[in-house]
């Protein structure tokens, strides 16, 4: 565990903008989620850090990402977690509802963040519990509520806020985790539209359109009712960001750009064998023309670029002699080029 005066330097280091910094060197572009999550961030674990006796309570802030698949969300969450050096788990919602023991399923999320803290209480207590695809726990206004999302959102009630949950000889508190859901809430954009609050006030010349656009696409709870959260569940989570669909352009620079990049990680894997991997420009925007078209965000990149590499990985075992790969197009041979 880290001692006070480290916890220290690292608070004074970790400004919002500080956070923010960090996950542009490995998450490209959806700039207005990252501020919104470092800010959340910071806020939780310097509220943390801050408790003194007669102090007023502050209420937990946990946050909901709403956004189309492949656009970055566990690998925000994931990224944070490393930044701010606590444990990080994941859970899928829709699991969840599958199981007919929630409780169990909970425990277990709380263990794999135990095990994640290699045992240590203390720190997992102020771990990051991500559970994606909230979404599909909803109910569709005016039908009946789906009894297993229902049953799960109330499940997840209790350790959202603060909780004693028992495992063995243990009991691991919830109070100070920090809870991240996301899904992609197809359709929650017509509701939002139908209920932009905004949209009366005139704005003249010296007025800030950009605030207003803000508050219109300004996601609320009353939102979150009508598309089937429970209030109480909805209500858990006042921090909510937007991320938005990825663009070919972005799907281009998620290949290159990150220190831990598609480009960068197989060139690694070719340098470990003695070979120089060279891809030409036109490869990527050819990938990323193929993996716009899949529609699920950057979720498809690894396996095209796995799928283009993988015979002439096959080949280079065999043939000790090539030291350069050097890729064109994605629709020709790879040039192997030989020692001099």
């Amino acid at each position: 565990m880290d001692s006070p005066n480290t916890r220290q330097t690292q608070e004074k280091r970790l400004t919002p903008s500080a956070i923010t910094d960090h996950l542009n060197q490995y998450v490209v572009g959806q700039d207005e989620a990252k501020k919104t999550l470092s800010v959340a961030v910071y806020s939780h674990y310097r509220k943390l850090g801050k408790r003194r006796a007669g102090a007023v309570e502050v209420a937990k802030s946990n946050v909901l990402l709403i956004g189309p698949t492949g656009t970055g969300k566990t690998l925000l969450c994931e990224t944070l977690s490393r930044i701010v050096h606590v444990p990080f788990v994941t859970a899928n919602a829709t699991s969840l509802a599958q199981s007919k023991y929630v409780n169990d399923e909970i425990e277990a999320l709380m263990q794999r963040l135990l095990d994640k803290a290699d045992g240590d209480l203390a720190r997992a207590q102020l771990g990051i519990v991500f559970i994606d695809e909230i979404d599909k726990l909803k109910s569709p206004e005016g039908e009946q509520r789906g009894t297993s999302g229902e049953r799960v959102q109330h499940a997840l009630l209790k350790i959202m806020e603060s909780a004693l949950v028992k495992l063995g000889a243990q009991t691991i508190d919830t109070t100070n985790m920090l809870f991240i859901c996301a899904g992609a809430f197809v359709g929650l954009e017509n509701i939002t539209a139908k209920n932009q609050a905004f949209g009366f006030i005139s704005v003249g010349e010296s007025d800030d359109q950009h605030i207003l656009d803000r508050l219109n696409t300004r996601v609320k709870p009353t939102d979150l009712f009508k598309f089937g959260l429970i209030p109480e569940f909805a209500g858990r989570l006042p921090v909510i960001a937007n991320l938005q669909q990825l663009s070919k352009e972005l799907l281009v620079k998620i290949m290159v750009e990150p220190r831990n990049s598609i480009y960068n990680q197989f060139r690694e894997i070719f340098r470990d064998d003695g070979v120089e991997l060279e891809i030409g420009h036109d490869v990527f925007r050819q990938i990323a023309e193929m993996a716009y078209e899949y529609k699920v965000g950057a979720r498809s990149l690894r396996g095209i670029f796995e799928e283009m590499l993988t015979p002439v990985m096959y080949q280079l075992p065999d043939h000790p002699e090539i030291r350069k790969v050097l890729i064109k197009s994605l629709f020709e041979e790879p040039s192997l080029i030989a020692a001099p």
